[in-house]
């Protein structure tokens, strides 16, 4: 269980490629998969910043589980959004072009931030586009293109307004595409 700070969990391919899964900041739990299966966590986790973490042994936290059905219920939940979370990323990564994946996390940040269209990246340009399964200079690239089509204006290294919600929502959905 993270206390503070943020976690960044990921795979990393045979020639040394990173795709990032998941991130996790505080009160978030990570490294679960363990306690259920029984065998090492199936990939990495690195942190993005200083932080506190809790570690619970996996037979402890077997018997809290026994003895509080309720955490299982929420752990249930966790994994179920977790599985979501996949599933979203599976389809980007396979069905999307970039810019529609950007597009796509843009606005699942203002959603995010209840709808807000000044953003800031809670990450770094570089994780970003491992999380988009990208390269930073593509990610740029897009960026500026967007930027230069009214989409988005760029405030400071990770600032970033949405401009234009429908043209985001049209490249998200693949009806739109960046000239």
């Amino acid at each position: 269980m993270l206390l503070s700070g943020k976690v960044r969990v990921y795979k990393l391919s045979p020639d040394g490629k990173e795709q990032t899964l998941h991130l996790f900041g505080p009160g978030e739990p990570f490294g679960e998969a363990p306690v259920f299966a029984g065998e090492r966590f199936p990939a990495h986790a690195s942190g993005l910043e200083d932080g506190q973490a809790l570690y619970f042994p996996r037979a402890a936290f077997v018997e809290l589980i026994r003895r509080c059905p309720a955490l299982a219920l929420g752990m249930l939940a966790t994994l179920s959004r977790r599985l979501w979370t996949f599933t979203r990323l599976v389809e980007g990564l396979s069905l999307r072009e970039v810019p529609g994946r950007l597009a796509a996390h843009l606005l699942f940040l203002s959603d995010k931030s209840g709808g807000a269209d000044d953003l800031t990246l809670d990450i770094a340009k570089g994780q970003l586009a491992s999380l988009l399964g990208t390269v930073p200079e593509t990610l740029s690239r897009i960026l500026a293109k967007m930027a230069a089509e009214n989409l988005i204006a760029l405030a400071g290294p990770r600032g970033i307004r949405l401009l234009d919600r429908p043209g985001l929502e049209g490249l998200a959905s693949g009806e739109r595409r960046l000239t």
